[in-house]
C-alpha cells in the first residue's frame, strides 16, 4: 500500500490533539474534493457521525486464494475511442483505491493504492444503493414492506411532496417523476442540496437550506416537465433515501441495524461496516455505507450465488432472480444513457441484459461491484476519481468484459 499523505498536509487531521493547529471540519471542507477525497473517503468515520453495521460474532468466512498475476497486463480496447490500454492502467486512470476480483469464490487479484489498505474501509457511494434496494427488495418478498403501497402509507411526512404521489415500487425502480437534478457539475444541482441538508458538504455562510435529510425530502417537487410517476427511469439519489426512510419505517429499526441483521451478520464479514448520518441520525442511504473492500466482494458473491454464502440462503433467491430479470428497457432508455444501451433498473441495481446475465452496482467517483454469474466472477472496486460523474464507465464495462473472458479461458 502507498499511503497517500497529500490530504494530511493540507491541514486534515494532523494528528490527534493538534498541539494548537486548527482541525479542519467536513463543515468547512468538502471531502469530495480533489486531493482530500483520496484519504477522506477512506477515514469517513473520522469526519462524519455515522452507525455501525454489525457483522456479530461468527467467525470469518474465508476467501480462497488462487491468485492470477497476469491480470495486471490484461489488454483491452477502451469504449469509445477504442484507445487500447490494461487492467492496471485502467485502474491507476480512475484512481483506484483497491480492486478485488472473485473467480469461483476464490480470490484472484487484490490490490490497494492511495489511503485504503486491506483492514481499512471505504465510502461506497451509489454501491450503497444496491445494497439498501437488496435490503427493501427483501422486505417487500416477506410482505413487510408493500411495493404496491403509496410511500405515504409509511411516510405521511411525505404527503406534500412529489413522493406523496409515488408507489414503493416506483421508489425503488426510480421511476418516480420529481423536480431534482443529478447534474454533478453543477454545484447548484439538487444532488448537491442534498448533500448540504445531511452536512456531507460545508455549508455556505446564512444556510437557511433544509436540516437533514429527510427534511429536504419534504420540500422535493414533482417533475416540470410532464412527466409522471412510472413512466421513465430517472437516477436520482434521492429515491434511495426515501427508500431507507421505508425501511426503517416499515422494520421499526435503522436501515444500519437491519442490514447488520439480516445481511453483514451472516456474510462472515470481516469488518463492522458503517453508515453516514445526518445531524438528526437518519443514515445516508443514497450513498453513506463504508465498508472493507473484501466484505463488498462477500456480497457480491452472495448475490452472484442466488443469495447463498457462507452456509445459509441470506438474500431470497426470488429476490435475486427479480434483481437479474431487471425491469422494463425502454423506460430505462427514455435517460439516455447511450453506452448503456439494453440496460434496465431494478431493486437499485443497474442490469445490462446480456449473454452473461451480468448486473452491477455503481457509485460516483469510480466506486463498482460487478456480478458476472456466466463467468463466476465479481469484481469489487472503491477509488477516488476527482470527477464526480461515471468518467470510469469507457473503461469499466470493457475491463470486466475482458476480465471475463479470460478467467473463462477465452481471452
Amino acid at each position: 500500500m502507498t499511503q497517500d499523505n497529500t490530504a494530511l498536509a493540507a491541514g486534515w487531521r494532523d494528528g490527534f490533539p493538534t498541539a494548537g493547529a486548527p482541525v479542519t471540519r467536513p463543515r468547512e471542507c468538502s471531502v469530495f474534493q480533489p486531493s482530500h477525497n483520496r484519504w477522506a473517503f477512506s477515514h469517513l468515520r473520522e469526519l462524519q457521525p455515522t452507525r455501525g453495521v454489525g457483522r456479530g460474532n461468527a467467525p470469518v468466512a474465508e476467501l480462497p486464494r488462487a491468485m492470477r498475476p497476469e491480470i495486471d497486463a490484461l489488454p483491452f480496447a477502451r469504449f469509445g475511442d477504442g484507445a487500447p490500454t490494461t487492467w492496471l492502467a485502467a485502474l491507476e486512470a480512475i484512481h483506484a483505491d483497491g480492486a478485488v476480483v472473485l473467480h469461483r469464490g476464490r480470490v484472484v487479484y487484490e490490490r490497494y493504492f492511495g489511503a485504503l489498505d486491506a483492514h481499512g474501509e471505504h465510502m461506497a457511494m451509489s454501491v450503497t444503493k444496491s445494497v439498501v434496494g437488496t435490503l427493501g427488495a427483501m422486505l417487500a418478498a416477506d410482505g413487510t414492506l408493500d411495493e404496491n403501497a403509496f410511500v405515504t402509507h409509511y411516510i405521511p411526512e411525505l404527503a406534500d411532496s412529489a413522493f406523496g404521489s409515488a408507489t414503493v415500487r416506483q421508489v425503488m425502480d426510480m421511476t418516480t417523476a420529481i423536480d431534482y437534478s443529478e447534474e454533478y457539475a453543477d454545484p447548484d444541482a439538487g444532488v448537491w442540496k442534498h448533500a448540504r441538508a445531511g452536512e456531507l458538504l460545508p455549508r455556505p455562510a446564512g444556510y437557511a437550506g433544509a436540516e437533514g435529510y429527510r427534511q429536504f425530502l419534504q420540500s422535493v417537487g414533482a417533475a416540470r416537465d410532464g412527466t409522471v410517476h412510472g413512466q421513465a427511469f430517472a437516477y436520482r439519489t434521492v429515491n434511495t433515501d426515501v427508500l431507507g426512510w421505508l425501511i426503517a419505517r416499515a422494520a421499526g429499526q435503522s436501515v444500519a441495524g437491519l442490514l447488520g441483521e439480516l445481511i453483514w451478520s451472516r456474510l462472515g464479514a470481516e469488518q463492522d461496516a458503517s453508515f453516514a448520518l445526518d445531524g438528526q441520525g437518519a443514515e445516508f442511504a443514497g450513498g453513506g455505507l463504508c465498508t472493507g473492500l473484501r466484505d463488498l466482494a462477500r456480497f457480491g458473491e452472495a448475490m452472484r450465488l442466488g443469495g447463498h454464502f457462507n452456509g445459509a440462503q441470506i438474500v431470497p433467491e426470488a429476490v435475486v432472480a427479480d434483481i437479474r430479470r431487471g425491469a422494463d428497457p425502454a423506460r430505462f432508455a427514455l435517460a439516455g444513457y447511450t453506452r448503456l444501451a439494453g440496460w434496465s433498473y431494478r431493486n437499485m441495481w443497474w442490469v445490462a441484459h446480456d449473454a452473461h446475465g451480468s448486473f452491477t452496482a455503481q457509485g460516483i467517483h469510480g466506486q463498482a461491484l460487478h456480478i458476472d454469474p456466466v463467468a463466476e466472477m465479481v469484481v469489487a472496486r472503491f477509488a477516488s476519481h476527482p470527477l464526480a460523474a461515471n468518467a470510469h464507465l469507457p473503461t469499466s464495462m470493457p475491463a470486466f468484459r475482458a476480465l471475463a473472458a479470460h478467467l473463462m479461458g477465452e481471452g
